[in-house]
């Protein structure tokens, strides 16, 4: 008897949801934000999918959305020409960080004393949040908007992603390129693994995987349809991909082979991130839903308990059985 994957849906949103994010695991747990075009961030306990607030204060699309390691600090990009930090305890606006256009990527660095920002100015800003009342530093380079920004190394370097389908490496104190990528299409993700140094990219149809530091290929996958987003698991055995046929492919990190697939969205996906502690996945899709995915299909976890019936309870069996009700978060 095959298990049977039973996403927990997590409503709310209005619009399409365009960017998800993972806090580290704090002793409260973990926790997860999602980006929305009806322009209303919400945090959510991760594991459950269970809502805890809602930042009010954009007036426009929110792009981007990420937490901090301790889910203390949130930060947003906005259509609104600007990136908002949160205090993710209390929900209150810590600052409004105006931008010249359209923001799209956000990201704290591991102390979270600074602020990344990138959009569709081309330009990459670096705002100390203990000065907020300073001029960020600027990278400038790019040709086209950019959708993704990220630190890396220890927060020494930057792996940036743009419209002109390129990805550059920067060095964060002198501001210049270290390495630059060219792709044949724009890039629709990128998620960086700061353990194993591994940066994960998608574009067309293609799922990539780059040593961080260097930006030498690894290796790459072909999935059947357009991808949007991927990621990788924690301990790098597999990783989920998701786009333009409203389903989530899991694959084999070694062999490159597909192991499922699941269809439960009713749009396209545009986002999906592993946990922290790799025991599901989180989609976002077009249809206006997240989704939690199990890892494990089985295992009691979070709101999935899985129980024994009495006809399967016999010694030879060690089947576990899933109820296949939708569950609502």
């Amino acid at each position: 008897m095959a298990m049977r994957q039973t996403p927990l849906t997590c409503s709310g949103h209005t619009r399409p949801v365009v960017d998800l994010a993972f806090s580290g695991i704090t002793p409260y747990g973990y926790f997860l934000i999602s980006a929305c075009k009806d322009g209303k961030p919400m945090l959510r306990q991760g594991d459950t999918g269970d809502w805890i607030g809602t930042f009010l204060g954009h007036k426009g699309a929110v792009w981007g959305a990420t937490l901090n390691k301790e889910a203390t600090k949130a930060a947003t990009a906005a259509a609104d020409f600007t990136a908002k930090v949160w205090d993710a305890v209390t929900g209150d606006e810590v600052l409004t960080l105006a931008h010249k256009h359209i923001v799209k990527s956000v990201n704290f660095t591991q102390d979270s004393n600074c602020l990344l920002t990138g959009g569709n100015d081309k330009v990459l800003r670096i705002y100390d949040l203990g000065k907020p009342e300073a001029e960020p530093q600027e990278i400038a380079g790019h040709t086209s908007a950019i959708k993704k920004a990220l630190w890396c190394n220890n927060d020494q370097q930057i792996l940036s992603a743009a419209d002109d389908k390129t990805i550059r490496l920067w060095d964060k104190n002198t501001k210049e390129v270290v390495k630059s990528l060219s792709f044949d299409a724009s890039v629709s993700s990128m998620e960086y693994i700061p353990d194993g140094e591994v940066l994960v990219i998608t574009y067309g149809r293609t799922i990539a995987f780059y040593k961080a530091h260097s930006l030498d290929l690894i290796k790459t996958v072909d999935a059947p349809a357009s991808i949007h987003s991927a990621s990788l698991h924690p301990d790098k055995d597999f990783f989920v991909a998701g786009g333009d046929d409203f389903k989530l492919y899991k694959y084999d990190y070694t062999t490159k082979e597909e192991m499922e697939s699941y269809k439960g969205h009713f749009g396209p996906i545009h986002c999906v991130r592993f946990s922290p502690d790799g025991e599901l996945y989180a989609s976002g899709s077009e249809d206006g839903t997240l989704r939690l995915w199990q890892t494990a299909v089985g295992k009691t976890y979070g709101l999935w308990k899985c129980v024994l019936p009495e006809e399967l309870s016999s010694e030879n069996s060690e089947v576990l059985y899933c109820p296949p009700a939708e569950i609502k978060a």
